[in-house]
């Protein structure tokens, strides 16, 4: 089952289950295992709205649902499916992801938030120069010097000049940036170019890939976000009679004709997405879609209803319409969306700073005053070329610092150091600066590991919702054993059940047919004679067709008599038909075979088979975990229940 089905499974019972840990009535026991009142009642009124299906809005219905659910946990733990090493590596991958939404520090958050969603109205035209340093160096006042004067050049002589002559792709770069906007750069340089007026060259400021200076060329509004739609022509096309490009300049030579764009889509765009809706696509911004070239085609028109001519992407040939364009969204809009790029943007470094500084005001954390100083006091020049091993008198067990009542020692700090070798490799930082950043690090990691580590404890909503996870997702993995690959991989059980119920698995009528388009009547009905005396597709592509002018195009394919792209009141009958007027259109049918309603084969219903199988082995199985489980419900309480929702 794919990535996305599961996570919507996991949603859903994120969503529908979750459990409270006060101590009251129990309402129902699952092999002696109770269950509360309380957590009932939490998850029969958080689902309320959830549930479809009206029965289950009763409480013996939602009873009979959760009840359910129990028993398929009670189920997947007697199978100790918790113990099995994939579901305990996934989980653990949950975990990290909703702590994530636990952990941050909302005041800088804000801030930065608001800030890019500012920056974001604008895109910069930019050129940099950048003198390679290395992140870690602590000697950089040559480098500065050296971008200052080639700064102090470009004013002087010109950037193109001076890129020519100085740019060499190794230690120095002088770059053409073109446009860019929020989160396109390392937060530092993005925040260098934001400041900088147009026309001027920012002063040297330092990244991590050394020392720059930024020359701002323009700023320009955002382009917004625009609704657009297109006609589309795959690369290797299934109906046309000719190959991609010559399809989508008939079709453009129609649209030239005085046709209909969005009967065009409907008739002839390949796009079935967006056919039927004349061609028109989600609504997409700068930077949204995987095609650069679709992108620049549509906001290069400059008005609303402005189409393009044909153009190529990696998907097919396409002609786009312009529908309509507006401005950025508004911050409240966008808010969400901004917050997470911030935490996976070079800014989080500013929040990890601030959330630091909040830890340490709310944990008691005492450090040991004598272990920097010994630590760079036992570091050798080995340690620059990854070598470089613990003392044998090493004090592993002394204590370098504490948080609450969890002591961090000298061995954990020395075994970072000795990972960290890596990023010292062939320089010659000093021992007081590895020391005093790596200490930093290390401090940084542990007590964010120990605000994770005690984060059920501290937090009761994060220990209701991390639950959810645990049990949704074994459930997922019970599932996944006990029904879902029992129906597809059942072959023999899938061919027994198809044939017990055959009569569910039928074919609608269908016809195979050619189908002549045109815009004129009157070409139609030249079309229909031609047609009539049998003459051929490219017979008539010539007759009719001129290098200036489209006047007809023929579709194959093999359709059931209520398609969208047969003209309503079809008759179906083998044989040229009349002629039909549909989507703004007119057009003429060469029905080749009409094929009737019938019984498909497994292989043809396959599909539909495998998920009625499926329930049914549910509801077998379902039925199996009542006998193989003692249910007690306790009467008392349930009336209690009723009596206050008021049923």
């Amino acid at each position: 089952m794919s990535l996305k089905l599961k996570c919507l499974f996991l949603v859903f019972f994120a969503l529908n289950f979750s459990f409270s840990q006060d101590k009251d009535a129990v309402l129902l026991k699952v092999d002696g295992q109770p269950i509360m009142a309380s957590e009932f009642l939490r998850v029969y009124n958080k689902n309320l709205d959830l549930v479809k299906d009206e029965s289950q809005k009763d409480i013996d219905g939602y009873l009979k649902l959760f009840t359910e659910y129990q028993l398929k946990l009670k189920e997947a733990k007697r199978l100790k499916l918790d113990e099995d090493k994939n579901y305990q590596r996934e989980f653990a991958r949950y975990k990290k992801q909703l702590i994530n939404n636990y952990i941050s520090e909302n005041k800088v958050t804000d801030a930065l938030v608001r800030e890019a969603y500012d920056r974001s109205n604008l895109d910069i035209n930019a050129a940099h120069i950048l003198v390679r340093l290395d992140a870690t160096a602590t000697d950089t006042i040559s480098a500065y010097n050296e971008v200052l004067a080639l700064r102090n050049r470009v004013l002087k002589e010109g950037f193109d000049e001076v890129k020519a002559e100085m740019h060499n792709g190794n230690t120095i770069f002088l770059e053409d940036l073109g446009y860019f906007s929020a989160f396109k750069m390392v937060y530092d340089f993005e925040s260098a170019a934001y400041n900088t007026p147009v026309g001027e060259i920012s002063m040297p400021f330092r990244t991590q890939f050394g020392y720059h200076v930024v020359k701002v060329n323009d700023k320009r509004a955002s382009r917004g976000t625009i609704t657009a739609a297109h006609i589309m022509v795959n690369l290797s096309s299934k109906d046309s009679l000719r190959d991609p490009e010559q399809r989508i300049s008939e079709i453009y030579k129609k649209l030239n004709q005085g046709e209909k764009f969005e009967s065009l889509a409907k008739q002839f765009s390949e796009d079935k997405s967006s056919a039927s809706k004349g061609g028109e696509i989600i609504p997409f911004k700068s930077g949204q879609l995987s095609s650069i070239e679709f992108e620049n085609q549509a906001f290069d028109l400059k008005n609303d209803g402005d189409v393009s001519k044909p153009f190529k992407t990696a998907y097919g040939w396409h002609i786009v319409k312009r529908i309509h364009l507006k401005p950025i969204e508004s911050f409240e809009d966008l808010k969400a969306s901004f917050e997470t790029k911030v935490k996976r943007d070079s800014r989080s470094k500013l929040i990890n700073e601030a959330m630091v500084a909040k830890l340490k005001k709310k944990y008691k954390i005492d450090y040991n005053a004598k272990a920097k100083a010994y630590f760079t006091s036992i570091l050798t020049k080995e340690f620059y070329n990854r070598t470089w091993e613990l003392p044998d008198n090493f004090n592993k067990k002394e204590t370098l610092f504490s948080i609450n009542n969890k002591i961090f020692t000298y061995e954990d700090f020395g075994n970072h150091l000795k990972t960290a070798q890596r990023i010292y490799t062939g320089k010659n930082t000093p021992f007081t600066s590895i020391i005093d950043e790596e200490f930093k690090s290390f401090f940084e990691k542990s007590i964010f590991q120990f605000r994770e580590d005690n984060l059920e404890v501290e937090n009761e909503e994060f220990a209701n919702i991390l639950k959810e996870y645990r049990d949704g997702l074994l459930l997922f993995d019970l599932m996944e054993k006990e029904v879902w690959n029992k129906a597809s991989k059942d072959s023999v059980g899938l061919e027994t059940y198809y044939n017990k119920n055959k009569s569910k698995y039928q074919w609608s009528d269908r016809v195979d047919v050619v189908m002549a388009s045109s815009a004129e009547k009157s070409n139609m009905k030249k079309i229909l004679k031609l047609m009539k005396k049998g003459k051929s597709e490219e017979a008539i592509n010539k007759a009719l067709n001129t290098s200036d002018k489209q006047n007809v195009i023929f579709t194959k394919g093999t359709y059931k008599i209520d398609d969208s792209i047969l003209p309503e009141g079809f008759k179906v009958k083998k044989g040229v038909s009349d002629i039909y007027t549909h989507h703004d259109a007119f057009h003429v049918i060469d029905v080749k075979a009409v094929m009737p309603a019938g019984q498909k084969t497994l292989e043809e219903a396959k599909g539909n088979v495998i998920n009625d199988y499926q329930s049914e082995i549910e509801t077998n199985w379902i039925n199996d975990l009542y006998n193989r489980f003692k249910i007690e419900v306790n009467e008392d309480v349930l009336k209690t229940i009723k009596a206050k929702i008021g049923h």
